[in-house]
């Protein structure tokens, strides 16, 4: 498929725009440095060995993955270095010793007593070490120990006894997506940065070492002023970027590293519809920018160049059916495009669009599909 132009893909295809994406991880690696932070990237976005190698600062990592089949990927490719960034559950501990009997280092969170009990019955139970962080809710998003919580040092002192160091602390501030002004990421990057930071403080005052402080977002990690305490940042996103991305003023839509090539199969033109072979087993079911103020329906369409084309967007979607018409609704003037005509379709969210995907088409100047890169998916 390589050395192909993109208008001989068969549709609907995952086009990875390869200067856009070099341009987005140069943006984060700058940003990382003027931070002075260990930058331990996040490859639950891109799935794909060929994407990791231009985020890891060593072919051995630092990587954050989301899923244990994500460890395993990565680790067959010789990376040692992994945090799985989601709390454990026990029936996940028989794959994750697995892993360490393979030589990975692997990093596992917890936010609850419970868990804590758990992991150390199994640990004297097989004679294992876990290296474990207690995750941190510096936002009322999803998970973690609020900062202040009695629990925090409980959980800390009772892993320590066991034989468990507390290799951290870690947060997520899952909020700054809702936040839609850049002041107001920044504020939630700070945020993000005291809350996790006094949890460590707190720890080592109870006499836990916590050394790893780590935060992570795309964008509050873009948009930190300084991340004094921590010691690493993590991000995923920001080396495809997406519509949701743009809508809270993170990128451009010129940023956007993955569209959707489709292709035209008919029209209803009393409706001002246009017909791609583009649904939502295409671009997923993901309508993140709804909540946004300007809501760009399944995806937005852009001309071959990865230019939005007349504020087109994809206003409703089958399973193989992309219902592609005019942002305002308008049926007089709209758009005409004949059967066969190529679009791209930029998604609302990276991660579900691609993950729907087995490979990229990795493309290069003057339309060139220049690489064919595997991707995976699965737990």
């Amino acid at each position: 498929m390589a050395n192909q132009v993109m208008e001989q893909l068969e549709t609907p295809a995952l086009i990875l725009d390869e200067a856009r994406m070099d341009r987005n991880i140069a943006r984060m690696r700058s940003q990382v440095q003027r931070l002075g932070v260990v930058f331990r990237p996040h490859v639950k976005t891109n799935k794909c060995i060929d994407v990791a190698r231009r985020l890891m600062e060593t072919p051995q990592g630092p990587i954050t993955v989301s899923t244990l089949r994500e460890a395993e990927y990565f680790a067959a490719h010789g990376v040692t270095d992994i945090l799985y960034a989601v709390c454990i559950a026990p029936n996940k501990m028989d794959h994750v010793m697995a892993l360490q009997d393979q030589g990975v280092r692997l990093s596992l969170i917890l936010d609850s007593m419970e868990t804590a009990r758990l992991l150390a019955d199994r640990a004297r139970a097989t004679q294992r070490q876990f290296d474990l962080l207690i995750e941190i809710d510096s936002d009322g998003h999803r998970s973690g120990v609020k900062p202040d919580a009695p629990e925090l040092i409980e959980i800390g002192r009772f892993l320590q006894d066991a034989g468990l160091p507390v290799k951290g602390v870690l947060t997520h501030a899952g909020s700054s997506y809702d936040a839609f002004t850049v002041d107001a990421i920044r504020a939630m990057a700070e945020q993000e940065r005291a809350a996790v930071v006094h949890a460590a403080e707190r720890l080592r005052a109870a006499g836990i070492a916590c050394p790893v402080v780590s935060v992570g977002s795309t964008p509050t990690a873009l948009f930190a002023e300084h991340l004094d305490g921590v010691t690493e940042v993590r991000a995923g996103v920001f080396v495809f970027f997406d519509l949701v991305m743009a809508g809270l003023n993170v990128c451009q839509t010129d940023d956007i590293a993955v569209s959707v090539l489709a292709t035209v199969i008919g029209h209803q033109r009393e409706k001002g519809w246009t017909i791609l072979d583009a649904g939502w087993m295409a671009m997923s079911r993901d309508r993140g920018t709804a909540k946004q103020p300007v809501d760009q329906g399944y995806g937005l369409v852009c001309d071959l160049d990865g230019q939005p084309l007349d504020d087109l967007i994809l206003v409703g979607a089958n399973q193989e059916h992309g219902i592609m018409a005019h942002r305002s609704g308008k049926v007089d003037g709209a758009l005409h495009l004949p059967v066969g005509t190529q679009v791209r379709i930029l998604p609302n969210h990276a991660c579900s669009t691609a993950a729907q995907y087995g490979h990229y088409s990795v493309l290069g100047k003057d339309h060139e599909i220049t690489a064919v890169w595997q991707r995976f998916s699965g737990w």
